[in-house]
């Protein structure tokens, strides 16, 4: 039986965290007495790694300047958690977690995530939707270079034993796309996300789905052809 991985992106592909982003964005900048970004300029940066979505929102700001922007916006994400209890603002897209646990109930078919958050902002977030037990890979921030680069879609690969013509990479923006393409590994996106089907398409992406209803046919079909 040949083992087949499908790597999920976080925010804006699970999981709609958009708002919880975008007010402790605003609230970084703010306390750093930055002019804010607007709405669509920070779901623009959304799934590369923070000091690199920083320093593409401000290009003018010096590293400890960034890195202080950085430690402000944990810091506001943090108390948003708090004042909302959990993760009950960032809710999962419809049809997530049912595609989940299809696709975990088959046996060849391993589940990982490569995602922009720290590994505590992950950990946080799968213990609020009791999403844990599904992913036998998880690569983050925290020990790789930001998306596009292929390091971690490389990582969830050795991690499984997976080969990259048995892979996919499901994301939102076209760093998802792009990190699958540099890594060999199939790339789809997802219309729901921060990032519109036209860019996605245009970086390379395999297809597009329209919900996550799609993904267990599409995925079937994707290794039928490449068995």
């Amino acid at each position: 039986m040949d083992l087949s991985l499908v790597v999920f992106d976080v925010d804006g592909t699970l999981i709609d965290s958009q708002d919880s982003i975008v007010t402790a964005m605003h609230r970084a900048f703010a306390g750093a007495g930055r002019p804010m970004p607007d709405r669509a300029e920070v779901l623009s940066v959304v799934g590369l790694s923070l000091a690199d979505a920083v320093a593409r929102l401000a290009p003018d700001l010096d590293a400890h300047e960034v890195a202080d922007a950085v430690d402000r916006y944990r810091a506001a994400f943090i108390g948003l958690r708090a004042e909302t209890g959990g993760e009950a603002t960032a809710p999962l897209y419809p049809g997530a977690r049912a595609a989940i646990e299809a696709l975990h109930a088959r046996p060849e078919v391993l589940l990982g995530v490569a995602t922009g958050k720290a590994r505590r902002g992950l950990d946080h977030a799968f213990a609020g939707h009791d999403l844990d037990r599904f992913f036998v890979t998880r690569q983050t921030a925290d020990h790789h270079p930001s998306k596009p680069h292929p390091a971690m879609l490389e990582a969830a690969l050795a991690e499984t034993g997976v080969v990259p013509g048995r892979a996919v990479m499901v994301g939102d923006t076209t760093f998802d796309i792009e990190m699958a393409r540099a890594a060999g590994v199939l790339p789809i996106g997802v219309a729901w996300g921060y990032h519109p089907p036209e860019a996605l398409q245009a970086a390379g992406a395999a297809m597009v789905l329209q919900s996550f209803a799609q993904l267990p046919d599409a995925l079937d079909q994707i290794w039928k052809v490449s068995a």
